[in-house]
């Protein structure tokens, strides 16, 4: 088992008991049953839980005449992402921006978790970005059934009709695809930030703010174009032509 951070050990020591319990009750055997959460769940609950209170709190001080410099921030960041919606998807966007900021700023501090001492970065765990991935899969196919009804099966099929049988496994597996591609591409870059910078801050000290720099960067980066396919993918979805 890898090196319990301190949350992780928090997390475990509250509700070890309850978490292996229901593991058992849908007939799964935790390795280890009084640490049965591991770190990237730890920190993955750690991300949603300072969310919500930066939700609450920033919601309690909204205001229109004296807005504050977190409303300033926040606000800046969703007219970036709306901005995006409108660009991508068309006008149809903005009933989008709610999920796309979301999944943008999880998993935007998700990558920076890593930078500060005694966590780390869940993405840089397969799981993660695969669950995030699988998020964003069914919300457009939500998005879609929901904009075209049984239509949105028509894109399945190909405009030649009798071809169906080819163009359904082709279309399956373009969509299956689509969660390899952004789940792999975003643990594979966290993954090797995190190396690299472990590598390069043991061997060159002095070189860490560099590093600690280009993971910076790296990090929102990589959030930027896992909500940008997802935009992607939801601008094909909810289309009237395919």
């Amino acid at each position: 088992m890898n090196e319990e951070l301190w949350f992780t050990r928090v997390l475990n020591h509250a509700f070890a008991g309850p978490v292996t319990a229901s593991l058992r009750a849908l007939h799964f055997s935790p390795v280890h049953p009084h640490h049965p959460i591991p770190n990237h769940v730890a920190m993955e609950i750690f991300v949603a839980l300072v969310l919500m209170v930066f939700s609450a709190v920033l919601a309690r001080s909204l205001s229109v005449e004296e807005p504050g410099s977190w409303q300033h921030i926040v606000e800046l960041v969703w007219g970036f992402v709306d901005e995006q919606a409108e660009e991508v998807i068309g006008h149809e966007g903005h009933q989008f921006v709610k999920f796309c900021f979301t999944l943008l700023v999880f998993i935007l501090l998700c990558n920076l978790l890593g930078l500060i001492p005694g966590f780390e970065s869940p993405t840089a765990s397969l799981t993660v970005p695969l669950g995030c991935a699988l998020v964003a899969f069914f919300y457009y196919h939500w998005a879609g059934l929901k904009r075209q009804k049984l239509h949105y099966f028509k894109q399945f099929i190909g405009p030649i009709p009798f071809l169906f049988f080819l163009m359904i496994p082709i279309e399956l597996i373009s969509h299956a695809a689509r969660v390899l591609s952004l789940t792999v591409r975003l643990y594979a870059n966290m993954f090797a930030g995190d190396l690299v910078i472990t590598v390069m801050l043991a061997l060159f000290p002095l070189s860490g703010i560099i590093f600690l720099g280009l993971h910076t960067f790296v990090a929102l980066l990589q959030a930027y174009i896992f909500m940008l396919l997802a935009m992607v993918y939801l601008s094909g979805a909810v289309a009237e032509e395919h």
